[in-house]
């Protein structure tokens, strides 16, 4: 099963205990799109990932990456998005990236 999600949204940085993260809030119908893929997949397999993740390939311009994107309390999704990323793409916090996920 895979489907695939594209939206914009602004890159925010956050401030952890340990580590700054850089990180994309995920709304409206790809949020949607999300939350549903993962639930036909706890339905198929019976079980949810840590944290109620979902598996994906990102894009960002010309870089890809394996990673998760995470739920929030609210219905929206989080996507970390990595220095590297960052670096190789040319973004800095306040920006807005293009995304793409292939969800796995």
């Amino acid at each position: 099963m895979s489907d695939e999600v594209a939206f914009a949204a602004e890159i925010t940085r956050w401030q952890g205990e340990k580590a700054v993260y850089h990180v994309l809030t995920i709304g409206g119908d790809a949020a949607e799109a999300i939350t549903m893929h993962e639930r036909l997949r706890r339905l198929e397999f019976g079980a949810r990932r840590g944290f109620g993740s979902v598996k994906v390939m990102a894009v960002i311009g010309e870089t890809r990456w394996k990673t998760s994107v995470f739920p929030s309390k609210s219905g929206e999704w989080w996507l970390l998005v990595g220095k590297k990323v960052l670096k190789a793409e040319d973004l800095v916090a306040g920006d807005t990236a293009k995304v793409e996920l292939e969800l796995l």
